[in-house]
């Protein structure tokens, strides 16, 4: 009688995570067409069967704009610090939006992938990971937009500062796509079994944009008691960095910059270690 070993070998061998720090985050490398697929689908699946399409991109910064111009500057008549009113808001604005539509997008992570995950096995840190990629071309447009109407400035005796403090800007938008990362995949998780923390999504990004320094500099809350309240918001030194490489003013330096890095570290950690977490048993809450 003869003996059949079985030598079939596997591609892939799906085991349940053995420790907490058991996140096999090298699957993300091994998975990266997909990820690149998923980057696709999220920036097309945005502007499918729209008017506009990325030109909305384009409408939302100019409008916020004029608006901000009519409240806060001729209503309000907050300063700019010395920024072009125009250029000191938009500004503001485009590093705003990418963090957050990445945290926003990517604190429903799972209720709204719910059937993806429930089919087929990847890596679900992809997903949210997908969406802080696309929307880097998202931030690109409205860069874009931003340099037209410096160098439209330029021309109307408001000179552009070009020089080293530019390359600054790749490390701030990292900055800035980490915290959102890090802290949607957080709600993201959390939202799994408590459905109305989604709810604060929505009007709690709205409070977090008038507690970071978009609408008015950081110096004209010099003196008032509730000026803490805004330095400790790891956002504000991100956004006064931002001004300060586009313009050469604000309140910047690389102790505060620091801080907003070590902050978008450890939410990410935590935001990792909670989402793997999260991972073994959401299909049965979702």
């Amino acid at each position: 009688m003869t003996q059949h070993t079985d030598k079939t070998h596997w591609d892939l061998v799906i085991k349940p995570k053995a420790s907490l720090f058991d996140l096999h985050l090298k699957d993300l490398w091994q998975y990266r067409d997909l990820l690149a697929q998923f980057v696709k689908r999220d920036f097309v699946a945005q502007y499918k069967q729209t008017i506009f399409g990325p030109i909305w991109n384009l409408i939302q910064p100019i409008m916020t704009t004029i608006m901000f111009l009519l409240v806060f500057g001729k209503i309000a008549n907050i300063p700019t610090d010395g920024i072009q009113p125009v250029l000191f808001y938009m500004s503001g604005i485009t590093i705003w939006n990418y963090f957050s539509v990445c945290f926003t997008s990517t604190s429903s992570t799972f209720v709204t992938n719910s059937g993806i995950f429930g089919k087929v096995y990847f890596p679900r840190l992809i997903i949210p990971l997908s969406v802080v990629l696309s929307n880097i071309v998202r931030f690109g447009i409205q860069f874009f937009l931003l340099l037209v109407m410096m160098i439209w400035y330029h021309f109307h005796n408001y000179p552009i500062h070009f020089g080293l403090n530019w390359l600054l800007i790749p490390l701030l938008v990292v900055i800035m796509g980490g915290i959102g990362l890090g802290l949607g995949i957080i709600l993201s998780s959390l939202t799994t079994k408590y459905r109305d923390l989604s709810i604060l999504v929505g009007f709690g990004v709205q409070l977090l944009m008038y507690a970071t320094p978009i609408v008015y500099p950081l110096s004209y809350l010099m003196g008032k008691k509730y000026r803490w309240v805004i330095v400790s918001n790891p956002l504000t030194p991100v956004t006064e960095a931002f001004r300060y490489a586009l313009f050469g003013t604000g309140h910047f330096t690389l102790s505060t910059l620091g801080y907003s890095i070590l902050f978008m570290v450890i939410s990410l950690l935590v935001g990792i270690l909670i989402f793997s977490q999260t991972e073994r048993s959401f299909m049965d809450t979702v």
